[in-house]
Parts: C-alpha cells; structure tokens; sequence
C-alpha cells in the first residue's frame, strides 16, 4: 500500500491535501510538512492545503490556508490526513477528487480513500508521514522537518504518553538532523503568559470526581466566555491537566460550544475509544473524542466511563 500511494502521488499533477476540523498541532504538522515535502519534490505539480482556520497553531509557517476552485478537483489527488471519519474531514470536497489517499494513525473507522495507509502504531500522523517521506526517499527539508517534529511533540504529549517508542525517537532524531530550532516550538507551543496561567488555574478549580474517581469537569458557554477563550482551546488545550492526578484512570473534558458540547476523553489503562465511537467520535484507545448535542448526553458519556473504570478491563 505504500508503494501504492506513492505511485498515486506520482501520478497526479494536482494533489490537495485536507486534514481534519478543529485541527490540532498533529493535523497542522502533517498537512504543512506534507506539503512541503511534495513541492520541494515535485516543484512541476500543484500542491494545495485546505481547511478551516489554523487557530492556536497559526503560528506555524504555512498555516494560512490556500483558496481551491471546486474545478481544481477534476483529475486530482486528494490527501486526507490524520482522521477516518468523514465528518471530521475539513472541506468535505475531497470526494470530488479522481483518487482519495489517507494517511492515519486513529482507529478505522469507515471507508473514505481508494487507497489507505492507517497505522495505529505510530504516535501521530507526523511521525508516519516522516516515515513515509523518508521510505520514498524524499528531500526532506527543515521547513517540513519543523512542521512534522511539531505534530509530533504536541501528539505525544512532548513525548511521554505510552504511545511514544524507539521509532518515536528515531524519526524526531531524524527530523532535527535537518536543522531547526525545537526550543522555538516548545516556546510556541507552551510558554504561557499570567493570564493565561490564572485561567488554567480556574479550570482546575472546576474539576469533579465521580464515585468511581473519574476526574471531569463540564465548561458552560458562560465559563467559556469568562475564560474569553474559544471552546477548542478550552476542549482540548485543558483535558490533559487531569491526567497527571494519583488515583484517577480516567478524565474528561466537556466543553459547551455552538455544535454543542466538545468531549475529549483520556485514560490510563482502559480502552475509552468504545465509547466516543459510541457516540459519534473517535480516535484511539486511550485518547479520544467526540461532539456531544447536549448536557444530557454529557452526562450519560460520564455514567459510561465511571462504568468502564469500575468493571473495565485494563490495557
């Protein structure tokens, strides 16, 4: 199959690439580098990227989105990146493309792409588009090294969550031969100002336990707007400071915001992937998410991780 996709990627003379909504530094990192790679590469080909806003990670270079007439579609290659649903997809128009390829690193989910290269084992979908790049025999240059070792950092959670291994090392290694400055993503990606500090604080203030030490806490839009942050950023950028706490397996986030409540689920040693799939959400078996519509279905996701940690087998 991976051959396969490079001989698509040769092929075309037009490649789009997309990756998902909402996305994350490992949905940024992979799109951008991968973008880099192919027109450094393949300097004759068009090589686009699409997808709503950047938001927290536009500081990155080639965050800015390009513009895509639907007519660029007619004959073209659309890569998907780091996402198996559909509609998680930003810019559902890749299926107006003659071949649809993804590249991934969550569970399967449904059938997207003609061809599919998904592997769960790599830490984030950087890190396999590093390996990939590197398997084709790819100039790789510190531009995209810098974009992909970002995705990777953010992913793993700076390189200590358990999907983190030797190969993990091997790639960054690889991708910092080529010459940048990973203190300037670190300071990017977490040098913090009081504020912003004071707001988390907040936030810790606001976490529950259930009776099975399930750590959560649920973000209305009036705490959202007193926090004078975008859910996302609330959602997702705050989920991982529970997991640091003694005793607690499991924690969630719920996070209100216009499509209606934002779930990140974490654990330590259960599979909670069953239960964001459950819902309409996704990811891996240890760090997933979903949409929720309301505080209702919140409220039932949390009675089923409290279940899950009490009668759940660990992993």
């Amino acid at each position: 199959m991976i051959s396969k996709a490079f001989d698509a990627i040769k092929k075309y003379d037009v490649i789009i690439i997309h990756r998902h909504s909402n996305p994350d530094g490992d949905a940024m990192g992979s799109q951008i580098g991968l973008k880099r790679v192919l027109q450094v590469n393949f300097p004759d080909k068009k090589i686009y990227a699409v997808g709503d806003d950047a938001r927290r990670f536009s500081f990155m270079d080639g965050s800015e989105m390009d513009v895509v007439d639907d007519a660029a579609y007619k004959g073209a290659l659309a890569i998907v990146l780091d996402t198996s649903a559909k509609s998680l997809i930003s810019d559902e128009r890749y299926a107006l493309a003659e071949t649809v390829l993804r590249i991934d690193h969550h569970i399967f989910v449904e059938d997207i792409a003609d061809i599919d290269i998904d592997d769960t084992s790599f830490e984030s979908c950087c890190g396999l588009v590093a390996y990939l790049v590197r398997e084709w025999g790819l100039e790789v240059d510190s531009y995209a090294a810098k974009a992909l070792f970002t995705g990777m950092v953010t992913d793993s959670g700076r390189f200590y969550y358990d999907s983190v291994t030797p190969r993990t090392f091997e790639l960054a290694s690889f991708l910092l031969s080529k010459g940048f400055n990973p203190g300037e993503i670190y300071a990017n990606l977490y040098a913090d100002t009081y504020e912003n500090v004071k707001k988390r604080a907040q936030f810790v203030l606001s976490i529950q336990f259930t009776k099975n030490n399930v750590a959560y806490s649920y973000s209305d839009k009036a705490r959202v707007g007193a926090l004078g942050m975008e859910a996302q950023a609330v959602s997702r950028g705050y989920v991982n400071t529970m997991g640091d706490l003694k005793g607690v397996d499991a924690w969630v986030n719920f996070t209100e915001c216009e499509q209606g409540v934002l779930c990140e689920i974490r654990s330590k040693n259960l599979n909670i992937n069953q239960i964001a799939v459950a819902h309409g959400g996704g990811g891996h078996l240890k760090a997933s998410g979903a949409t929720l519509k309301d505080k209702q279905e919140a409220l039932q996701v949390l009675d089923e991780l409290d279940d899950l940690v009490e009668n759940g087998e660990r992993i």
